[in-house]
């Protein structure tokens, strides 16, 4: 197969029926009919030549072949092992391409990496957005950026800051372990298939150390599981729920200089971290 721009609406309906192929709606597989849309995802990866660039879910190889372009060591890991000879003939003039069959939240990512810094590019499958993120920055990664693609409310919750109706705990976790920053939107025309819902390009700097520092990182995403958990009731309330007494609830809130009616979503990150640690100092985990 000839060297040829997998963004492009006929090549892509050409790989589709040559291949045989059935877009698997559960694996959230849309592929990007637009060349622009790919060539902004990954300019604002900032890679350069031989940079360690991890893709999750290349699909026909659309994006991977523009985060090839740009000389980056790239390394994508497909779950579908229908796409494996598709990626194996769209992307055979590319030898800085490695293609691994494997599933994202099993393998090991750093061993995979070569336990290098690397970036994130990737048009993530809306279905697991969440668990995927979390997995690549709960594990401290040698990540430096974190570009994808995912839907356009995920992407606003990301960003959102506190007093926000969609302010929660991605947002809280995003925060804390990145500076994230919501790039452009993508009308659904720009798939094939056309999703039900509007995307969104998020790029997430990794912090070298986080915004707050806490006595006990596990107590703070405690607080915070705890805080969104039960959205309705008073921040004291939700303490109660998470099996401390009304009296470790009022010396936690006084020691923390926290108003316990106040609702969790209204908490900024260094509120959160007032709690925790106070929480710790009160009982040790």
């Amino acid at each position: 197969m000839k060297e040829v721009d997998l963004s492009n609406a006929e090549v892509v309906h050409y790989i589709v029926k040559r291949f045989g192929l059935r877009m698997n709606k559960k694996l959230g597989q849309n592929f990007l009919i637009r060349r622009d849309v790919v060539d902004d995802i990954a300019d604002a990866a900032d890679l350069t030549e031989g940079k360690p660039v991890l893709e999750i879910g290349p699909g026909i190889g659309t994006l991977t072949q523009a985060l090839a372009e740009t000389g980056a060591a790239v390394t994508a890991v497909e779950l579908d092992d229908k796409l494996l000879p598709v990626l194996d003939k769209t992307l055979e003039h590319y030898d800085n391409v490695r293609v691994i069959h494997g599933d994202i939240m099993r393998i090991d990512i750093e061993e995979t990496m070569h336990h290098q810094p690397f970036t994130v590019c990737a048009n993530l499958p809306y279905y697991i957005t969440t668990p995927i993120i979390m997995k690549l920055l709960e594990q401290r990664l040698p990540i430096e950026k974190i570009v994808v693609m995912v839907q356009k409310e995920v992407a606003e919750r990301m960003v959102s800051g506190p007093g926000s109706k969609i302010y929660g705990a991605l947002s809280v976790s995003v925060q804390y372990y990145t500076e994230p920053h919501m790039l452009f939107e993508i009308s659904p025309k720009a798939f094939m298939p056309a999703p039900e819902v509007t995307s969104a390009v998020v790029a997430m700097d990794v912090r070298k150390q986080p915004p707050v520092q806490v006595l006990e990182e596990k107590r703070f995403f405690q607080v915070v599981k705890a805080a969104f958990g039960q959205r309705r009731k008073t921040f004291a309330n939700t303490l109660k729920s998470a099996g401390l007494t009304k009296e470790q609830v009022s010396h936690i809130l006084e020691v923390a200089a926290i108003d316990g009616k106040r609702r969790g979503e209204t908490f900024s990150l260094d509120e959160f971290a007032r709690v925790a640690d106070a929480w710790t100092n009160i009982v040790k985990l």
